[in-house]
């Protein structure tokens, strides 16, 4: 049986959504050939733009950046949890990753599909839900190291848009962007999973996952190819996110 290639990479684009206080997006021709004889474009953006991974530094500069992680944490079977159908805001528990958790591994890229992909480019793309800390602790126990996720962050976002009041203190302690502490607190899942020893990483802003859903629903294999520009001591990386299923 032929397999199939699904790209689940946000197209990188002049003014496309970042994450709130992130370099915006920016495209423009450096050279043309009308007076250079070759086209070249000139990019602007952060290593946290459209769909990429984090590396364990984007959060301890004690620990390893990007460069410093192997290859095999890019790419590996994909398990999908099954996550559409939550409120804005919502908090991931243990027991809903429970189904996805129990075919995963090490060696295991676990996905969260939350349906959020629909919101890109609307302020409700903020709204997304998170990993509570006992979810991202059963992730790391399962042995997993790659996580990714359909939506901007595992963690809470700040904004303006709709929040679950239980949510509403720990985004307040975000308002101060110098408090160590505080950034902290906000960055739980991150910590939990980034700091797992021998590396991990997180891929976030990944597009539709239900093609995959309905791949393992059938049971056909699914392999997932998270490779990140090959920048130095960075933080993270956009990437080209790939699926082949079956």
């Amino acid at each position: 049986m032929a397999s199939t290639l699904l790209d689940l990479t946000h197209p990188v684009t002049t003014g496309m959504p970042v994450y709130p206080g992130d370099p915006e997006v920016e495209l423009r021709p450096a050279l043309t050939t009308a007076t250079a004889g070759v086209n070249v474009l000139a990019l602007h953006l952060g290593s946290q733009s459209g769909t990429h991974v984090d590396a364990p530094y984007h959060v301890d500069v004690t620990w390893p950046t990007l460069d410093g992680l192997p290859l095999e944490l890019f790419t590996g079977p994909a398990v999908v949890a099954d996550l559409r159908g939550l409120e804005p805001r919502a908090a991931v528990t243990a027991g809903q990753l429970a189904p996805a958790l129990a075919l995963a591994g090490p060696g295991t890229v676990l996905l969260l599909a939350t349906g959020w992909p629909r919101y890109w480019g609307t302020d409700r793309y903020l709204a997304h839900p998170w990993l509570t800390p006992e979810a991202a602790g059963a992730i790391v126990a399962a042995g997993v190291r790659t996580l990714g996720v359909d939506a901007l962050s595992i963690d809470p976002t700040p904004d303006q848009g709709p929040a679950d009041p239980t949510v509403a203190a720990l985004l307040a302690d975000l308002s101060d962007e110098h408090d160590p502490a505080a950034e902290a607190a906000g960055l739980a899942a991150h910590r939990l999973l980034l700091g797992t020893p021998g590396g991990a990483v997180v891929a976030e802003n990944l597009t539709d996952l239900t093609a995959l859903l309905d791949a393992q629903a059938a049971g056909l294999p699914i392999e997932v190819s998270l490779f990140p520009l090959r920048l130095v001591a960075a933080d993270g990386a956009p990437v080209r996110a790939v699926a082949r299923l079956g």
